[in-house]
Order: structure tokens, then sequence, then C-alpha cells
């Protein structure tokens, strides 16, 4: 019998290790000469590259000329506009005419006898001019207007804000002058709720003055409130003045999104004659605005400027934390907790004293505009004296009754339960934050607001304050951000559809030449804001009315400190929308996963050729690296386990996505490119640009 001794096996597993080791160093020389071949093919193309570069750029420069088409169409457009309003003679004043805002101002300034409803009549007025002077100072270019116009014009809207108050306060003195007359004959006291579109004007007038008297609600509003125990004998009546705008904020914040700038240097503007503004009121009063940028036009030059002013304000995580570690150090003001958490810090509150908390109006926005609820001193009303009325005149104005908090019966401090109906036209998509306003400060806090009680299917949210005060609700400007996904795609002859799946909600918008219309707004698959679809504006307008509706889809350039997104490159970002929009005649655009892991300096999307109805399928997409001034097709799907950047088969670098898309699109195509209107590459320009869907997606 012969014994194995083990060396055969010993040997077979020498023999295996050797093997495996001589097809490792083979593999390793096969990668190594596909990685030669690899690095030559691409100096191939890149030598190829840099010798079409100019003529690409020569060749795509008619097409950028739309831009500038797109610019003096504006201008000419604001020209006949103004020229249009001055045959009108319709009354109202040119607020680009300083003389006119004057007499205007200081006619209606002068007219103290009107009551609530002239001045709803006149608001609507105030509220157009306003719009108007917003209009001025963010869609026209810094070549049409000068800072001192730009001064003014700012002027002008803080000066009609502080009227349009004013004049709300001489009605609502007047009213309480014959509040008597009034007389509700159930309760014995007066009370009234005035309602349009533009705000709600309710008032309780305190006639019969009875100890038991606990609370009121205005039933058309559906606002109410509990009547302190000290108040129920005094002469005091209760107002809720609810303005679906705000213009309690600084300028920036009702302007919020767009680009802020410091303040220039203060300039003494001509002030009409007589108006002030100096009346009650004044305890909202002494805001210093910055300035208020124009809007970013889409000519080459402002394109730059505009990237500038990106690249600035980008952060990556790590400068957002930075900024914040700064923040901290430096800043006078406490930092606000996030939205839930600050709604949780309210509900937790209970009525006992909170640290004071100021608003950080970058991050928490008022939506739905703003509450003034004041407690008000009634006037001397009128005696029957025989054949005679008679009423004491005093010369003081409306006036602030001044109300003290004083011990509940259970020893606790006093204090104003309020009850609040949610306007109908905005969306809250987590529970709003409370907050007052501080006219010392200027200022929202939440700080002496306690026992929230919020019912989002009744509408309605209550609380406690320890004094009569304007409060608004607001809610985290950034919550849709980043989106989860985007698509832009035509759908017939200068028309595209552009559709944002954002964190909360999926917002679809029509364009159409140089108009934009709200398709829809889907929330947990229901349809809302039916209020706002299905009108065609300008894009411009419409950014306005989604963020006045909480449909906040429009980063600001301070959102990197509260958005965690990579940091992307200003320039390429600004070409990249630039060059989708020339292109949105005849091709799709959408999202891809990959673009986070590209870097900073490169920009992933996916693009179709789209000359049918409907949205792009899934096997006609193809991904693309753009960088600013070079394009490539990537081999990489979105179904890929890895980011890569290796190359397409048979495909080059371009200058352009024009040319790259060129290489493979179909004549009807890039005819439907050439043939595109000018109007609807702007609109589709600056939704992109609005939107920032490639740095916030």
């Amino acid at each position: 019998m012969v014994r194995d001794t083990g060396y055969g096996l010993y040997g077979s597993k020498t023999e295996k290790k050797e093997e495996a080791q001589l097809r490792a160093e083979q593999e390793e020389a096969e990668r190594l000469e596909r990685e030669r071949l690899r690095q030559e093919h691409l100096k191939i193309l890149e030598a190829k590259y840099q010798g079409k570069r100019e003529s690409e750029l020569a060749e795509f420069k008619p097409l950028e000329q739309k831009f500038l088409s797109a610019k003096q169409w504006k201008m000419d457009y604001r020209e006949q506009a103004k020229w249009e309003r001055y045959l009108s003679c319709d009354g109202t004043p040119d607020p680009t005419v300083p003389q006119e805002m004057y007499t205007f101002m200081s006619l209606w300034h002068d007219n103290q006898d009107e009551d609530v409803q002239l001045v709803k009549e006149n608001e609507e007025v105030v509220l157009n001019l306003i719009e108007k002077l917003v209009s001025l100072l963010l869609e026209t270019s810094p070549d049409e207007i000068s800072e001192e116009q730009r001064d003014q014009y700012q002027e002008f809207i803080l000066q009609l804000q502080d009227l349009l108050r004013k004049k709300y306060n001489e009605a609502t003195q007047n009213l309480l002058k014959t509040a008597s007359m009034y007389e509700d004959s159930e309760t014995g006291n007066m009370h009234t709720a005035i309602k349009d579109k533009n705000s709600t004007f309710c008032i309780w007038v305190n006639l019969k003055k009875k100890a038991r008297f606990k609370k009121h609600m205005f039933q058309e509003a559906g606002h109410g409130f509990d009547l302190p125990k000290s108040l129920a004998l005094s002469s005091v009546a209760v107002r809720v003045l609810h303005t679906r705008y705000d213009h309690v904020s600084p300028l920036w914040v009702q302007f919020q999104g767009l680009p802020r700038q410091e303040a220039s240097a203060s300039q003494e503007l001509a002030v009409y004659p007589k108006y002030t503004g100096q009346e009650l009121g004044e305890k909202e009063k002494g805001r210093e605005e910055p300035s208020v940028p124009a809007a970013v036009e889409t000519s080459s030059d402002e394109r730059k400027e505009s990237a500038a002013l990106l690249k600035e304000n980008s952060k990556t995580t790590d400068d957002v934390k930075e900024t914040e570690e700064e923040t901290e150090k430096n800043s006078d003001i406490s930092d606000v907790p996030s939205q839930d958490e600050e709604a949780l810090l309210q509900e937790e509150a209970g009525g006992r004293e909170e640290a004071p908390r100021i608003v950080d109006l970058q991050q928490l926005v008022p939506v739905g505009g703003v509450f003034h609820i004041d407690a008000l001193r009634l006037p001397p009303q009128a005696q029957d004296v025989g054949d005679w009325s008679m009423v004491e005149l005093l010369d003081v104005g409306l006036e602030v009754y001044p109300y003290s908090p004083g011990k509940a019966e259970d020893g606790t401090q006093e204090a104003v339960q309020i009850t609040l109906r949610l306007p109908d036209n905005v969306i809250y998509f987590k529970v709003p934050v409370v907050a007052r306003w501080e006219p010392a400060g200027q200022q929202w806090r939440t700080d002496g607001i306690s026992n929230i009680t919020y019912e989002a299917e009744e509408k309605r949210i209550s609380f406690r304050m320890g004094a009569f005060c304007t409060v608004a609700l607001l809610q985290d400007a950034h919550l849709n951000l980043p989106y989860q996904a985007w698509e832009l795609h035509p759908t017939g002859v200068d028309e595209g559809l552009f559709t944002v799946t954002a964190v909360f909600a999926t917002i679809q918008i029509q364009i159409k030449d140089n108009q934009c219309m709200l398709s829809s707004v889907v929330v947990e698959e229901e349809k809302v804001l039916s209020h706002i679809t299905g009108k065609w504006m300008t894009p411009f307008a419409l950014r306005e009315t989604l963020k006045r509706a909480g449909v906040n889809i429009f980063p600001a350039e301070y959102s990197p400190e509260y958005v965690r997104v990579s940091r992307k490159v200003a320039l390429a970002e600004v070409k990249a929308y630039d060059q989708m929009a020339l292109l949105a005649a005849a091709f799709a655009f959408a999202h891809s996963k990959w673009n986070g892991a590209a870097g900073p300096e490169r920009f992933v999307f996916q693009v179709s050729e789209h000359l049918t109805a409907g949205s792009a399928k899934d096997n006609d997409w193809s991904l693309y690296m753009f960088c600013g001034d070079k394009v490539q097709n990537l081999k990489l799907s979105e179904t890929s386990e890895a980011f890569s950047e290796e190359l397409e088969e048979e495909s080059e670098f371009h200058s352009t996505l024009y040319h790259m898309l060129k290489d493979s699109a179909s004549s009807i195509a890039l005819e439907k490119v050439e043939r595109a209107g000018f109007l609807f590459i702007d609109s589709v320009y600056q939704l992109l640009h609005a939107t920032r869907v490639l740095a916030y997606s």
C-alpha cells in the first residue's frame, strides 16, 4: 500500500495560485491597454473639440441673439404700456411720474371722511400701484432705470403702504364715532365684518359693558376673540383687520426669493406737500429698506452678472457650517429653530414665559397676509338732547386702548384668546408658526404666544397672547427644497410644460410665448389652489402668485444656508439654463439622479428629442454632462450602479448643447429650434433660472 504524502495536493494549490496571479496580471495589462487607448481617443477628441470650438460658438451666436430680441421686445412693451396708460385717462397716477404720485397721495391723505367701504375701493388702486412699482424694480433691466429712480420707487411703495394703513385707521375712527347707531338688537353691542378679495375688516364695540361678556365670533369671517375680564366694563373696541398682503415686514421679505443687496447710500427724496404719513400706525413704521435689485434679464452680459451673484452666494455644506458658527458668535439676534421645533415650542409653552425668539426672515416667511388685532379706545358717542344730537369732538385720532394684562381667576396672568380662520387662498404644508410683530425692533417674534391649537381640517388656529398685537402665520420658505424631480418638454409651437416635483407638492406650469399658466398643484394626490390655476400671466407674476399662496419653489441667494445642496459653478449653471431654453422647442429635459455626484463644475441631466405630445418614454432619454464650455454624451443611464464619465460610443465633445444634440437630432427638431419664438425661449429661461432646478435637485 502506497501512502499519499500530500505533495500532489500542494502542487495543485501552487499551480492554481500561479494561474490566478497570471490572469490578474493579464487583466491588469488589458485594463492598462484599454486605458491607454481611451486616453489616446480622448486626446484625439479633445484636439478635435478645440479645433471646432470657435466655429461652433460662431454658429451658435445667432440663436443667442434671441435673448436680445426678447429684451428689446420687453422694453418696447413697457414703453407702449406707458403710452396706453397716458391715453386711458382712468384717474390713476402713473407710478413712474413723481408729480402724479405726489398728487394722488396728497389728495387721498386730505380726504379724512371716508368710510371703510371707500377705503377698500382705493385699496385696490393702491395695491395695483404697488404691484406696478414692484414689477418696475424687479423686471426692468439696470440700464433702463437709474439708482435714483430705484430708490424713489421703493420710497413710493413704503409711502403707499403707510397711507393705506392710515386710511384704515381714519375709517375705523369714523365708524367708532357713530357706533351706537348700529347697536345690535340681540347683544346691545355693535359688530360688523366687511370682506373682499384684498382684506377682511372686523370690528366689535363694547357698548353695553356687561361684566359677564366673554367672547365674540365674527361669523362672516371666522375670526374671534375672548375678551379679557378686565376689559368687559371698559369703553373699548376690538378690531381684527386681515390684509391678504404683507405691508409690515421689510421690503426684501415682501419680495423674498430674489437677490438682495445692501442698502445704498441714503438719498433725500422730494416729499410731496402735506402728506407725511406720521399718523396713527407709526407703531409699524421706521423700516429701513435695502435696495431691491432688478430681476435678471437675459442678455449675455447680464446673465454673467447673474452668475456672479449666484456664485457669490452659493455655499457648500462646510461653508454653511462655518457661516452658522460665525453667526452664533457675531449676531445680536437668536437663531430660530425649524418650523416643527418652533411649533412644538409654542405648543408646549402652555402660558409660561417663553424665551425671547426673533424670527429669521430668511427661513420663515409670512404666508396668508397679516392679522392686525387691536384694542381701541371708544370715542365719545352722540347723545340726543331734545331735538339735537350732541357729541364731544376730540382731536386725537384713533387711539389704542392701554390694556395691561391682569390676573385671571386661577392666579395666572390674564391673556387674550384669539381664533383665526386660515385664508382659503393659501396652503400650509405644516403647522404654521404664529409670530407677533414688534414695532420697536421692527421684527417678528414668537415669544408671548402660547396654547396654540391648529385644526387643519377646519382651517382654524387658536392661541393666547399677552396683549393685542399684529400677528402672522409663518412657513418655512425652503420646506419644498430640494426638488425630488423635474421635467420640461414642448407641447406645441412655442408651448411647453414645466413640471416640478417638490417635497410636498407637484407643480405643473404651462408656457406659451411670454406667458405662463399654473396648470395644477397636487398635494397628496389632491389638486389644490384652484383659484390661481388656469390663469395666464408673466413668469414674474406667476412666481409672486405661487409664493403668496405658500408654494415657494424659488430659491433665494441665501437658500444654501438652509438647504443641503452641493455647490455648483454659477456661470456654468446660467449657461445651462440659457442653452436648455434655446432648445426647449424640440427637446425635453429632465432630472438625473447623477447630477449631485458629478461635482461642482458639471451638470448632468436627461435629454430627449420630443416632437409629440406627452412625456418622453423612459427608454428615449439620454444622459448629458454640461460643463459650461464643454458638453458630452454619457454612456451612463439612470439605472447604472455608479457614476461614470465614460462617453457614449461614437460620441464627441462639443462646445454647446445645441451642437451636441445636433449629432443625433432629426431635421424636423433642428428646424423647430431655429424657428422657436424668442418670447417662448425667454419665458423658459426665466422659469429655469427662478427655480434653479440644476442646483436644487
